[in-house]
């Protein structure tokens, strides 16, 4: 069974930055595809970042593109999204995934290519 901790959540002002950490356990962490998605009150889940494979190649929703950065640390079994430049609209909970490694790009845009979620952090930013 993976089960897939997150932390770092928490209150912010508009401009500021925190640092997610989703924590994996269970089984080999570097076979995952890895993702974060959030979801506000009344909507969706929706897509925020993935990262793919061992080299990591990274896919980022437009919303986020050049304000956020996921990685992943192997050797801990940790995949991290820091967050910059915080806006009001960012404020959800965030929850990250887990999912299989065969494929690349928009493939991992959908909550349903997924197979292991975390229980959620949320993130709030004042404006």
């Amino acid at each position: 069974q993976v089960q897939l901790v997150e932390s770092g959540g928490g209150w912010v002002q508009t401009g500021g930055s925190l640092r997610l950490s989703c924590a994996v356990s269970g089984r080999t962490f570097s076979s995952y595809a890895m993702g974060w998605f959030h979801q506000a009150p009344g909507k969706e889940r929706e897509f925020v970042a993935a990262i793919i494979g061992s080299g990591g190649s990274t896919y980022y929703a437009d919303s986020v593109r050049g304000r956020f950065t996921i990685s992943r640390d192997n050797a801990k079994n940790t995949v991290y999204l820091q967050m910059n430049s915080l806006k009001p609209e960012d404020t959800a909970v965030y929850y990250c995934a887990a999912g299989p490694p065969y494929y690349t790009g928009t493939y991992y845009y959908a909550a349903d290519r997924y197979n292991y979620w975390g229980q959620g952090t949320q993130v709030t930013v004042s404006s």
